[in-house]
């Protein structure tokens, strides 16, 4: 097992092994981050569900009220006609046929994907590409549309697209450390709101499992989910 470095041993003995309400957790995870960049603050929720069963599968979006803190780089796959839309909302590349060449030829060097449902047929063959780096657009997550402008601009934003893994598991980044730690703390809400409200209706006894939030390199914070 890797030894612990002074700081990391530091941020350990500020954890007393009990679990935590929502906003002590969003106050403590910036005591116990001792990286020297602006670190990721994320979330890991386990859910009591069966991912493999249709019915079970939990995903969604959520547009968290402080954003990420991230610049997220957005790709518009679009016609001709709908590049300015695309641009005046910000997003950071725009075109259609160049776009799928590169990406053909495995350049994938942006955050989202936006595209219109006519161009969806092209981006088909580039799942293989897209897929495995949770680039492909999908109607659900309101990433293919006509109204290119409002999906860039929500995006931008601090929109973000979550999916239960195969162990049962939610990953996402909410917000940053540098955030306050109210902000932190409502931006986690939401998606944990979003995500109850997502329960599905074949889920039995305990739906969400457990709840720790953690920064980049920093121990997970156990957090109470009767809190929430």
């Amino acid at each position: 097992m890797a030894k612990l470095t002074k700081k990391q041993k530091v941020a350990h003995s500020k954890l007393d092994n009990t679990q935590y309400s929502l906003d002590e957790a969003a106050k403590l995870v910036k005591e116990i981050t001792t990286v020297n960049f602006d670190a990721t603050v994320d979330l890991a929720i386990r859910l009591d569900v069966d991912p493999r069963k249709a019915d079970q599968m939990v995903r969604g979006v959520v547009s968290l009220p402080h954003g990420t803190g991230k610049d997220v780089k957005v790709l518009a796959i679009v016609t001709p006609d709908k590049e300015a839309e695309a641009k005046e909302a910000g997003a950071d590349y725009v075109g259609l046929d160049e776009y799928l060449k590169k990406i053909k030829e495995g350049w994938t060097d942006v955050d989202v994907i936006v595209t219109m449902p006519s161009v969806m047929g092209k981006l088909g063959p580039l799942g293989r590409v897209l897929g495995p780096r949770g680039l492909m657009p999908n109607p659900k997550t309101g990433t293919v549309t006509m109204e290119i402008g409002k999906a860039v601009a929500a995006v931008k934003a601090g929109k973000i697209d979550f999916k239960v893994d195969k162990t049962g598991i939610i990953h996402a980044g909410i917000g940053k450390v540098s955030f306050d730690a109210n902000k932190i703390a409502e931006n986690a809400n939401e998606l944990l709101q979003t995500i109850i409200k997502l329960r599905p209706a074949t889920a039995k006894g305990e739906y969400m499992k457990s709840v720790f939030m953690s920064s980049t390199m920093s121990p997970g914070i156990d957090i109470d989910v009767k809190s929430i």
